[in-house]
């Protein structure tokens, strides 16, 4: 029985950071995956919906600027666009699988073993592998580390075929772009596709919003801007709407809403698709008498590490945070954890997101909803794209940059949103000073690159500190300085 350091069940982002840790401690280490390498962060996931977003938002700004020419747009081949698509998650694809191989031939080639099939704990330390010819073998691993992922979740009362009613795995084999379709879900994602299929201009959106607004977790001024550019794109938004029933009917989709209101109605488009979460894949992943405790959401842990001491989980597959950035950090912490001695306890104040909508959205830290719900005090200063050099040479000065500190003389920094372009790039700052637990004095006189975003978030803390270019009281809708204490604001005078 071949015997390890380690073994990675699962070479998504979280299994595949944590096997290439390991090698950085010497440890024989090997590595199972039953599918794609990459998992979700590759395939049908991030990379591929991502690129889809990118290419719809092109697309969308072409359209744009040849209406100011006065010149028509040509049509959108979608089979090309597909083919794009696919082309980028080769890419990545073939530079993770190329990176396994040659490291074969590396100083690391006594040290890592990969083999495709599936995995199952026959007990704490061994687990039984079935390739993918069928042949069964057993290992033995001093440590585990569970790296399973998740799956589109299924709501068995509709008839998801992959075909008519698709999750984010079927989505992307259609032949066309549908003439109309309906997404189930108004969280991230499902505003994210709505994003996608609208900037092409040629799908007509429909959005299932059990509530008032979509992403309920966002604050109302983020929503807004979100919410009115969807509908100017065509997307019609169902508010306050709870899905009675969807029937394919005639190889398209029947759908019957009841609005808060009482009243009911019934729509009929070509495409139907369903985005209400994910599912952790630990489905026959251990034997009954191994008894790794789960929840409702997926694995349990604590500080990457299972109620059996010598398994770890990590990325989806738990009931932490499913994003892929958040996967990888947690199996190199793991990792960390088994074979070193970590710096600092693994925390999550600090994980920076992007929501691809339109305009993009990024933040790190808390957001306004969610100070309030922790009842902080606290101040916030915003900034209107218009007044940055950058969004203006852009042409685009739709978004804003919004931060928050601690209601103190410390200001310490709790979070930041921006709304608009570049807005991923800009935030970066703000997510090592919040990890570093700085305050915002740092930020007010570096030198940052001119015209650039980053300038924007200068000005907010210059706000802060009383010493703007820009002066609140004179470009009021503008910039806007203030504090929150015990949900009362009061704006800040100097």
């Amino acid at each position: 029985m071949d015997t390890y350091d380690l073994i990675v069940i699962g070479a998504g982002p979280s299994g595949y950071a944590a096997a290439m840790r390991s090698l950085d401690f010497k440890k024989k280490t090997l590595l199972i995956e039953k599918g794609q390498i990459g998992g979700a962060g590759v395939c049908n996931g991030a990379l591929s919906s991502k690129t889809w977003w990118e290419l719809s938002r092109e697309t969308a700004s072409f359209r744009k600027n040849l209406k100011r020419f006065n010149i028509d747009v040509p049509s959108i081949n979608y089979r090309e666009i597909q083919d794009e698509v696919r082309r980028a998650v080769q890419e990545r694809l073939s530079m993770l699988e190329d990176h396994l191989h040659l490291l074969k031939d590396s100083r690391y080639s006594d040290l890592l073993s990969f083999r495709r099939g599936t995995a199952r704990l026959k007990s704490q330390h061994e687990i039984e592998i079935t390739g993918i010819d069928g042949i069964q073998e057993t290992v033995r691993g001093e440590y585990i580390v569970l790296a399973t992922g998740s799956r589109p979740r299924y709501l068995p009362e509709l008839p998801i075929d992959e075909k008519i009613v698709m999750t984010s795995e079927g989505i992307e084999r259609m032949d066309d772009f549908p003439e109309s379709m309906v997404i189930v879900g108004a969280g991230v994602i499902g505003c994210e596709y709505a994003t996608i299929f609208s900037g092409f201009g040629r799908t007509k959106v429909h959005l299932i919003d059990k509530g008032a607004r979509i992403l309920p977790f966002e604050d109302d001024d983020i929503v807004n801007i979100i919410e009115r550019n969807m509908e100017n794109n065509g997307v019609l938004i169902h508010r306050n709407a709870r899905l009675v029933r969807m029937d394919i009917k005639n190889g398209r989709v029947e759908y019957e809403l009841q609005y808060d209101d009482g009243n009911n109605a019934i729509f009929n488009v070509e495409k139907a698709l369903v985005s209400v979460g994910r599912t952790p894949n630990y489905e026959g992943l251990w034997d009954d008498h191994v008894d790794i405790s789960i929840t409702k959401r997926g694995i349990e842990d604590s500080d990457t590490q299972t109620n059996i001491s010598n398994i770890y989980a990590v990325g989806d597959v738990t009931a932490d945070i499913s994003l892929v950035n958040v996967g990888e950090l947690e199996g190199r912490y793991a990792i960390e954890k088994i074979f070193g001695n970590p710096k600092r306890k693994l925390v999550y104040e600090n994980i920076s997101t992007i929501m691809f909508l339109n305009p993009e959205v990024a933040g790190v830290g808390l957001n306004e909803t969610q100070a309030r719900e922790k009842g902080l005090d606290y101040k916030v200063v915003t900034l209107d794209y218009s007044c940055i050099p950058r969004a203006i040479a852009k042409r685009n000065t739709q978004g804003f940059i919004k931060l928050l500190v601690s209601c103190d003389d410390e200001m310490k920094i709790l979070g930041v949103k921006i709304v608009g372009n570049h807005a991923s790039s800009a935030i970066q700052a703000i997510a090592v000073l919040i990890w570093m637990g700085e305050s915002i004095e740092s930020l007010a006189e570096c030198v940052h690159p001119h015209p650039s975003i980053t300038e924007g978030i200068q000005e907010c803390v210059r706000m802060l500190l009383g010493k703007s270019l820009l002066k609140p009281d004179a470009l009021k809708g503008k910039l806007s300085c203030r504090t929150n204490t015990s949900g009362v604001y009061e704006d800040i005078r100097f």
